[in-house]
C-alpha cells in the first residue's frame, strides 16, 4: 500500500527489504516506475521489471537479512510532487545476526501524491568513480554511514 507520508518512505523501504517481503515492496512503487540503478542494468522501467527484479534479489539471499540504513535524508515536497534524496547502506547479516558484508550508494526518490498514498515514479541510485582509476569510491569518512 502507498504510504501517506514521503518522509516515511526510507522505514517502508528498510522493512519491506529486510522481510524479503516483494508485495510490500513494490507497493511503495508507481506501476510506470522508472529506475536508474548503479546495478547490472542501465534502468527498469514499469513495476513488472522492478517484480523481476526484486524477486530475484530477494530470492538470492537465502536465509540472510539485509539491514537498509539511510543517512543524511532529505526531503523536499509539495501537495503533489515530492523528492528524496539520501546515503543508504545494504548490509547483509547471517541468520544468527552476523554482518557478512556491505555496501553504500546514494539514493534520489521522486514521489508522487496517488488517491491511495504516495509512491515512487522514480528511483536513481549512484556511485561516485574516481577520475584517476575509474574505479568506485567508498564513502568519505565524513559522509560514512
Amino acid at each position: 500500500m502507498p504510504i501517506p507520508d514521503p518522509a516515511q518512505l526510507p522505514a517502508a523501504y528498510a522493512e519491506a527489504v529486510y522481510a524479503r517481503n516483494v508485495e510490500a515492496f513494490l507497493a511503495l512503487y508507481a506501476e510506470n516506475i522508472r529506475i536508474f540503478d548503479a546495478w547490472e542494468s542501465w534502468q527498469a522501467a514499469g513495476k513488472e521489471a522492478l517484480r523481476h527484479s526484486t524477486t530475484e534479489w530477494f530470492g538470492s539471499l537465502g536465509d540472510e537479512k539485509v539491514v537498509v540504513t539511510c543517512q543524511d535524508i532529505q526531503v523536499v515536497s509539495s501537495d503533489t510532487l515530492a523528492t528524496l534524496h539520501a546515503l543508504i547502506e545494504y548490509r547483509a547479516v547471517s541468520a544468527d545476526g552476523q554482518d557478512l558484508r556491505a555496501m553504500q550508494e546514494r539514493v534520489t526518490w521522486v514521489m508522487e501524491r496517488t488517491t491511495a498514498g504516495w509512491v515512487v515514479t522514480h528511483q536513481h541510485t549512484s556511485l561516485p568513480a574516481s577520475l584517476q582509476t575509474g574505479k568506485v569510491m567508498k564513502f568519505a569518512p565524513d559522509s560514512a554511514i
